[in-house]
């Protein structure tokens, strides 16, 4: 009697035990909440096409956990990630040239409408009359000609 080899299955990269495991690591990181969808929506770790498809749910609301901790500005920032990769190099190039000419006008304008009226002079003489203060315990030497 001959037993036929059967071709083992992987998962990117992972036999089933090793996906499982991984599941069962990840969901530690899930909320409350989260856990108990999956439970209600019959996500279970056993059996192969169960096991990928809690293992791609669990991915999907870990990446959800992390654009919850971006600032706004993460998230302008990643929105444009996202919308340059289906833009051309000769796109995105016309778009940022536009960019800077708006920013330019938007500057010029505020220029016009909030004029900086105070000249501000800076001393580069040597006899310069600003006094400095001493931190405690620090000695101050002066140097004077004679």
């Amino acid at each position: 009697m001959t037993y036929k080899k059967t071709k083992k299955i992987n998962f990117r990269g992972m036999s089933y035990c090793d996906v499982q495991r991984t599941n069962s690591n990840n969901r530690k990181k899930l909320h409350k909440e989260d856990l108990n969808w999956l439970k209600e929506n019959f996500y279970k770790n056993i059996g192969w096409k169960n096991v990928i498809n809690l293992y791609q749910k669990i991915e999907e609301l870990l990446d959800k956990y992390q654009l919850e901790d971006l600032t706004l500005e993460e998230l302008f920032l990643e929105a444009d990630r996202i919308g340059n990769k289906y833009l051309t190099s000769q796109e995105i190039e016309e778009f940022n040239q536009r960019l800077s000419r708006e920013v330019n006008d938007i500057s010029e304008e505020i220029d016009k409408q909030f004029p900086d009226t105070e000249i501000e002079f800076i001393d580069f003489s040597k006899n310069s009359q600003a006094k400095y203060y001493n931190k405690q315990h620090q000695n101050s030497y002066k140097n004077r000609k004679f």
